[in-house]
């Protein structure tokens, strides 16, 4: 037998899912042509939503119930190449801000995330960007496309040049001469520091754009990613961060990139679920 309930964010009722009374958009893009390693993650804005079906819409430490801010799920965007999808995910985007949606993209590759950084840098001065990811991405091109989901963050700084990344463990060496290492923290750096996380936001300006590849996770926790990394970050890492920056900063949007879903372990569907209403209602309590 078939669900009944609302294929939507949360499984919310039309009181709290439709357009006109959400505060927040949920705008998924299931786009996957450069991906390097496994493919699928195309599939994973569904199996996010899916998954939210399935959420306790109470938030314990932020004694909050942030879907009566309202959550709208939108019209998939379906793009027949990179530079199209960035093109129309920047289109919509900047309607969505137009209205005053804050935004929540659900991927896809992580280049689905370039066109809403470009659009919330149109619309938030002096924005940075948190970068949340295993990977650094600052290729300049790889094999010749500079679209690819590994130069994602170089095509970010050529948007702004504050971008801090966290939970990195991999690069190659053609990214050196794009990387600041000043504004890297390393998986590995982090395991041995008491104050990161205080460092890592104190480089942040006041407006921040969060982009997070749940590769940063450790593959225990979530083996479902295209280019999964040992040596990841943990999920109360990952949220204590998330909770130290949103006291102190303004968050101006964000997005969740790069499941690769397995029908054969769903957990990892449910934690991405999760890890979008935990930043929402940080963001919002």
């Amino acid at each position: 037998m078939k669900s009944k309930l609302p294929y939507n964010f949360g499984a919310l009722p039309p009181e709290y899912s439709d357009y006109e009374n959400a505060n927040i958009v949920i705008l998924p893009v299931p786009f996957d042509q450069t991906s390097s390693w496994i493919k699928g993650s195309d599939k994973g804005p569904r199996a996010i939503i899916n998954a939210s079906r399935h959420l306790e819409l109470y938030d314990i430490e932020t004694a909050s119930e942030v879907y009566m801010k309202g959550i709208h799920t939108a019209k998939e965007i379906i793009s027949a190449n990179s530079p199209k999808m960035v093109q129309d995910v920047r289109a919509r985007v900047d309607n969505l801000l137009d209205d005053e949606k804050f935004t929540v993209l659900l991927g896809g590759e992580h280049m689905v995330s370039l066109g809403a950084i470009e659009s919330h840098a149109g619309h938030f001065s002096n924005m940075s960007i948190l970068h949340l990811d295993a990977h650094s991405d600052m290729r300049d091109s790889y094999f010749g496309d500079r679209f690819s989901h590994a130069c994602i963050m170089a095509r970010a700084k050529e948007i702004t040049g504050n971008i801090v990344s966290v939970g990195i463990r991999s690069s190659d060496t053609s990214e050196m001469g794009n990387i600041d290492k000043s504004r890297i923290f390393y998986a590995s750096a982090i395991n041995k520091s008491k104050d990161w996380i205080r460092k890592a936001a104190a480089k942040l300006s006041n407006n921040v754009y969060i982009s997070i590849d749940l590769d940063v996770f450790d593959p225990a926790f979530m083996p479902s990613t295209g280019t999964p990394e040992p040596g990841g970050l943990g999920w109360y890492e990952v949220i204590d961060l998330l909770e130290y920056v949103a006291k102190r900063k303004n968050i101006v949007g964000f997005d969740v990139v790069e499941l690769c879903p397995s029908k054969y372990n769903l957990a990892p569907d449910f934690l991405a679920a999760k890890l979008i209403y935990k930043l929402l209602s940080l963001k919002f309590a």
